[in-house]
């Protein structure tokens, strides 16, 4: 059969001993890299120390082969002779076979599941590849000339001197960009009407940043490697260091250049409703952990995430473990983990204190009367932690996957605290501003008046909601600091719930 044949050439057994050695290789890296990144704050350091981990697993792979094939062309040609045993007892020198004699009859038939799996997910790639190529000149029209010269003007700002193509496409949900030698950004048709224009000018930003970076064709490079090294759990990781990093230097620029970050935060949050996750040959503005990439362009001085070393420890341990995507996570989950893992021995106070804190605290905006209700009659901290669980999941929209309901949640909060705290000490949530902003989320308008008006010398702020479901569109709600300690104050409106 063609396949024994195959099985029994020094290709076959050169590369199914390079599979295995490139398994221990790829984890000293990975954990190294796990190591450098606990180190390492910026995110291009942290982004060139993942790709120079990349390329060291791809460099491992090569010199690993170069090194083993001749040994393995060297064994094949004195199988079946009388010298092969007498070489190994004169020389001192044993080839492969007579070192491992059990795994030497194996390691070769790694070599066609191996060649299998590359074509697979190259055949896969190469379909993505195709579907995103496509995207360029299907149901795609010139953007405005307005936001063509914007365009201009922003490359300028960044000095790029290749020209960029914007267009507007009814098939792309998310402004990504195509081509690395004829750049093209796609914006969703309407995108640029519907966004204020400070937040599309920071989503373009984003994406000229890539081009600047030359991030299209790193990712081609990129995804290259991962068919070829398909089979380690280390190239998934690393390449998820990868792209989350490069979408932080992408936020970086934008955030440098813009000044203001809390819009970019709000131009994100509206592009993640409209997410498509399948364009990976693309770069866009929505890769990466939205909620990570908010929480870290909110509250940048932050430690990294307890993540990265575990993870590195464990592909050390097992060098074949499969990778998982790791989230951030939520203060709510920090909160109920801590009440299940208290002592056995700590007072029973503190164990309600946490629940009663969740209740009156954590969700007090959210909780409907019935809820409330239902939780106050329970009497053990199982039931409490069961119902903490529910309450979470009938607010999923996507169970399985992350709860992205209480993730925001939980982001609002943290916002919250940090931007609307008065000077007498109140925590930003319980101000109104942090109520509605809790509740509501971000306004897609905001009009600031820090020194009053004609009629009022109260500093007053108004926030726009263009649509909140269960009241309408085109909410207005103005809060005024009538006692100049920043606890702004909502006026009435009958249709917002105080």
């Amino acid at each position: 059969m063609p396949l024994e044949t195959w099985i029994e050439t020094p290709l076959a057994e050169a590369v199914g001993w390079t599979l295995l050695h490139s398994l221990w290789q790829g984890a000293i890296i990975a954990a190294a890299l796990g190591a450098a990144l606990l180190a390492i704050r910026s995110p291009r350091a942290r982004y060139a120390a993942a790709c120079l981990a990349l390329l060291l697993m791809l460099g491992g792979f090569g010199l690993t082969w170069i090194r083993v094939m001749p040994e393995s062309a060297h064994s094949v040609e004195r199988i079946g002779t009388p010298a092969f045993p007498a070489r190994g007892a004169g020389s001192g020198v044993e080839p492969a076979e007579a070192r491992h004699p059990g795994l030497a009859a194996v390691v070769p038939w790694l070599a066609p599941f191996w060649a299998a799996g590359v074509c697979i997910v190259c055949v896969w790639q190469l379909g993505g590849w195709i579907s995103a190529c496509r995207l360029r000149r299907r149901g795609v029209c010139c953007a405005p000339e307005h936001w063509q010269k914007q365009l201009a003007r922003l490359s300028a700002r960044l000095r790029l001197t290749r020209p960029v193509q914007l267009l507007e496409s009814c098939l792309a949900d998310t402004p990504l960009v195509l081509g690395h030698f004829r750049p093209v950004i796609l914006m969703p048709i309407g995108l640029l009407t519907r966004l204020p224009a400070g937040q599309i000018e920071a989503i373009l930003l984003h994406e000229l940043a890539h081009i600047r970076r030359h991030d299209y064709l790193v990712n081609l490079v990129q995804r290259s490697v991962e068919a070829l090294l398909f089979y380690h759990p280390a190239v998934w990781w690393i390449s998820g260091v990868i792209r989350a990093e490069r979408e932080n230097c992408c936020d970086d620029v934008v955030v440098a250049m813009s000044g203001d970050a809390h819009e970019y935060a709000v131009a994100l949050a509206a592009l993640e409703q409209n997410r498509w996750p399948h364009n990976e040959p693309a770069v866009a503005a929505t890769g990466g952990n939205l909620v990570k990439r908010i929480h870290r362009l909110l509250y940048p001085k932050q430690p990294n995430g307890p993540w990265t070393p575990l993870f590195a420890a464990a592909i050390l341990l097992t060098g074949v473990t499969v990778t998982l995507t790791a989230w951030q996570v939520a203060p709510a989950d920090r909160a109920t983990s801590a009440t299940r893992n208290t002592n056995a021995g700590a007072p029973a106070a503190a164990e309600d204190s946490n629940f009663m804190r969740w209740l009156d605290q954590d969700v007090a905006y959210i909780i409907n009367a019935q809820e409330r209700a239902a939780f106050e009659k329970l009497a053990s901290d199982p039931e409490r932690e069961s119902f903490i669980k529910e309450f979470w999941l009938r607010r999923d929209a996507t169970p399985g996957a992350p709860n992205e309901f209480q993730q925001e949640h939980y982001r609002r909060i943290s916002y919250a605290n940090e931007r609307f705290p008065t000077t007498t000490g109140k925590p930003g949530w319980q101000t109104d501003r942090g109520r509605i902003y809790i509740v509501y989320g971000p306004p897609d308008e905001i009009e600031a008046h820090p020194s009053g008006s004609q009629r009022t010398q109260y500093p007053f702020v108004m926030w726009m909601y263009r649509h909140v479901d269960g009241i309408g569109d085109d909410l207005l709600v103005t809060f005024r600091d009538r006692t100049q300690t920043r606890d702004y104050e909502m006026e009435p409106d009958p249709r917002v719930v105080r």
